[in-house]
């Protein structure tokens, strides 16, 4: 089966900048959440850290009918 999809992109013109373009597009959204990250002021880590064990979290659970799991 891999010789009919290899003998049909060997066809196609151009198709080797597909792969490369692909480890682009990866590297360039992980370099860029990576900057993202490091760029966050320690308030801004604190505030998203707490956010599982807040009770508006708890509250919204209970408002979308689920149970939360620290009840």
């Amino acid at each position: 089966m891999l010789r009919f999809i290899k003998h049909n992109l060997t066809t196609i013109d151009g198709v080797e900048i597909f792969p490369m373009l692909s480890l682009l597009i990866f590297v360039l959204f992980f370099a860029l959440v990576l900057v993202r990250v490091i760029r966050m002021s320690k308030s801004q880590v604190a505030e998203l850290s707490d956010i599982p064990f807040s009770e508006e979290a708890a509250e919204d659970v209970k408002l979308a009918g689920q149970t939360p799991i620290n009840d």
